[in-house]
């Protein structure tokens, strides 16, 4: 596993703020231009193609969350800032838990770079962040960045620490797209998509932009990304993350059993997400959404013309710095990743 978590450290230090992923984009693309992949740039979305594209459809989104400075010493939670939001309306479950914890941000080192060239600008210290209910988002003081302008993209100080069994870093999304440059270092030969503004309810779009571009079609879309989860014992009874569905579609795609099948095979641990947060609804008789993915946004646009599954790793501390998993998750993710697209595995 050493030469996976390389990458990972590797890309944890490249900013990729939700509305300002171009630097990070870049990075991608000569990582896997020097494997030998053809990879083209379309409006918010990176794809990259194996020497059998059509072998498979791996899709993760590339933005994470950071701030934007929106005037002289302000700044504002970037997913949330009207330019990038897109159909966010305050009741998903990333919203209603990042509006619960405005606390957590502070005396976090952030840096400022430049969203096309990436040259850093900067460090700062968020001193306070709260919740400005006129403007529906979280305002930040941050020591040490008076002179910059508006527009200028800032990322949270990042790097990966291990402690015990467990890793830790802002790790959404940023595994995924770790994971999938792997899969081309030992041999996946089909097509992966690095979407734009996931977490501003964009990316989706994108993808499917590129799906309607070239006229193609696929039931075995598989969608990596993390699951949020609140406590370290639920984490620990999990590996790996399926779903049925979320609240804008149903999944159906034959990599959903194929999936469950490896996981059986495997003694890797899982549940169906969907199943989970109904069952939380009966025990506590509170109202939970099922989620909104990316998948399941494009499943309802093309009325199931496209369709697949989503892979996900569980985690706890979702949405900051600190967002942890265990190794387990992660080798059984790549092992089921192996199993599907890599011969030799089979």
């Amino acid at each position: 596993m050493e030469q996976f978590y390389d990458i990972l450290k590797q890309l944890i230090r490249v900013p990729s703020v939700v509305g300002a992923e171009h630097p990070f984009f870049m990075f991608v693309k000569r990582e896997l231009e020097e494997l030998g992949v053809a990879v083209e740039y379309y409006d918010g979305v990176l794809v990259a193609k194996g020497e059998e594209p059509q072998s498979g459809y791996i899709s993760a989104h590339a933005d994470r969350h950071g701030l934007i400075c929106t005037g002289h010493n302000e700044f504002q939670y970037a997913a949330f800032i009207a330019k990038n939001r897109a159909d966010l309306t305050g009741n998903s479950n990333s919203e209603q838990l990042l509006h619960n914890f405005t606390s957590r941000f502070v005396d976090e080192k952030v840096q400022a770079y430049q969203p096309y060239s990436g040259t850093y600008l900067g460090l700062g210290v968020i001193k306070e962040a709260f919740l400005c209910e006129r403007r529906n988002n979280i305002i930040f003081k941050v020591e040490g960045f008076d002179y910059l302008f508006p527009s200028t993209p800032i990322a949270f100080m990042d790097r990966l620490e291990f402690k015990d069994d467990l890793i830790s870093a802002q790790l959404d999304n940023v595994i995924s797209v770790a994971m999938i440059i792997y899969m081309y270092q030992i041999g996946y030969k089909g097509t992966a998509f690095f979407t734009a503004s996931e977490e501003a309810g964009k990316s989706w779009r994108f993808l499917l932009e590129w799906f309607r571009r070239f006229n193609i079609s696929t039931n075995e879309l598989l969608v990596l990304d993390t699951s949020p989860y609140s406590s370290l014992d639920d984490i620990h009874q999990l590996d790996i993350v399926l779903r049925n569905r979320d609240t804008n579609a149903v999944f159906r795609s034959p990599l959903k059993n194929r999936m469950k099948k490896i996981a059986q095979q495997e003694g890797i641990k899982f549940h169906f997400k969907d199943v989970y947060l109904k069952n939380k609804v009966t025990q506590n008789g509170t109202k939970r959404l099922l989620g909104t993915t990316e998948l399941g946004r494009i499943i309802h646009a093309t009325d199931g013309a496209i369709q697949g599954a989503t892979l996900q790793i569980p985690t706890i501390g979702y949405h900051t710095v600190n967002e942890t998993t265990s190794v387990k998750a992660v080798e059984s993710m790549i092992k089921i990743l192996k199993r599907l697209y890599i011969k030799s595995s089979l």
